[in-house]
């Protein structure tokens, strides 16, 4: 053991003034340097892209998170405990195991304690703040409740759930609260409150993959009330290409300060896609002295069977199939006599799959019953003997009994 853990270092000289260092460890002789020593390879790719930290900094647009006084908190947890205590109600049902816990008091006390903060992780996990705002983030102090409804089904959106374009055909309910209190004072209930609310698609651009897709935009909401807001883009639904797998749609909710023109925003035809093309960031700079991003609620959603239609009728587009082209795999010449190498896999290799395929499928429905099904499997594979076939044909045998290789793929 102690000879494994010896390192030593011999030095040799390759040319005048010049002395490279060769390490051995293990008896084995290392090129270059040692790991310890020698830059691993996040901190080569950290070298080559250097980043200035004053530009790339990030920087807080959203409100400041108002903490209440220690004293404060710690007055209503000793009150809450005085009342839970004196409660013989609630020691009586907990002494019967039968005290049942208010999930909806819960997500109340998540919303205003640590739920903006796990929000914002997870939206940096999805790269919303990245993708939309650039090195900007905000924490959503405003909670969203926005529900789809298809049937007699709501689907809710939450932070990053799977929904279906088939579930999210026409606008959804949208609610928050109109009079969220930002400074943590006591405010008048009767003070007129504006707000912005966008829905955008950052992954589904077809010309321009630093634009986005505004799928619905509606401004000048007053008090929280969104069927009273002013829409200027009509809602379209999410419409996923085929192939580019599952792409994010973001609510993004703004508190503004009074009434603003968006008139430049609005489109007459909901099917239009160049007029809905969108940048959340140069939105915001626009207007970033009247606006500040407060809620935030986002899904994703991919392609399904009801998109080839809506491309056709609504659209006006051919419905669009990504495809990754493999290149063909590369097969040498054949050999007259190819050493070391399986007959039936050699050959295989210069025939068409979908024949051996066919093949496979055949050999299969041929030990398969109409009525009983497939032959049942042997109890004991490996405990039969082959005898009298060639080694490339035992091989295969042997893999037909116990599920290996290519008799998986029918």
């Amino acid at each position: 053991m102690a000879f494994f853990m010896h390192r030593s270092c011999e030095y040799l000289l390759v040319r005048p003034n010049v002395l490279q260092t060769f390490c051995v460890r293990g008896g084995h002789q290392l090129r270059g340097k040692p790991p310890g020593v020698a830059k691993t390879l996040v901190q080569r790719l950290q070298g080559e892209k250097v980043l200035d930290p004053e530009i790339t900094r990030p920087v807080n647009i959203g409100f400041p998170h108002i903490k209440p006084a220690r004293s404060v908190q710690l007055s209503e947890r000793l009150q809450h405990l005085k009342a839970q205590r004196n409660n013989a109600e609630l020691e009586r049902l907990s002494r019967e195991r039968k005290l049942e816990i208010d999930l909806e008091q819960v997500r109340a006390d998540w919303v205003k304690t640590s739920g903006p903060f796990h929000i914002k992780r997870i939206a940096e996990h999805y790269g919303v703040f990245e993708h939309l705002f650039g090195a900007a983030y905000f924490v959503p102090r405003v909670a969203l409740d926005i529900h789809y409804q298809a049937g007699e089904l709501l689907h809710p959106v939450k932070y990053g759930n799977i929904l279906k374009p088939s579930e999210t055909q026409s606008a959804p309910q949208v609610q928050f609260d109109g009079n969220f209190n930002f400074t943590g004072q006591t405010a008048s209930e009767e003070q007129q409150s504006w707000w912005s609310l966008l829905l955008t698609n950052p992954d589904g651009h077809f010309e321009d993959s630093e634009k986005e897709y505004c799928h619905w935009f509606v401004g000048n909401i007053p008090n929280g009330d969104v069927t009273s807001g002013e829409e200027l883009v009509p809602y379209l639904q999410p419409f996923p290409a085929k192939g580019t797998g599952y792409q994010r749609h973001i609510f993004v909710l703004y508190k503004q300060t009074s009434r603003l023109d968006f008139s430049q925003y609005r489109i007459t035809d909901a099917f239009d896609l160049p007029a809905r093309t969108f940048c959340t960031l140069d939105f915001y700079r626009q207007h970033q002295d009247s606006i500040t991003p407060a809620g935030l609620a986002f899904f994703q959603s991919d392609w399904d069977t009801s998109l080839p239609d809506f491309y056709r009728e609504k659209l006006k587009l051919q419905h669009p199939v990504f495809e990754y082209d493999f290149p063909a795999p590369y097969i040498r010449e054949q050999e007259w006599f190819p050493l070391r190498k399986p007959f039936n896999l050699y050959m295989d290799k210069y025939r068409d799959p979908a024949q051996i395929r066919k093949e496979y499928l055949a050999r299969k429905l041929a030990k398969t019953h109409p009525f009983d099904g497939p032959e049942p499997p042997l109890r004991y594979p490996n405990a039969h003997a082959i005898n009298n076939v060639p080694s490339w044909l035992r091989t295969e045998m042997k893999k037909d009994r116990l599920g290996w290789g290519r008799i998986n793929d029918i």
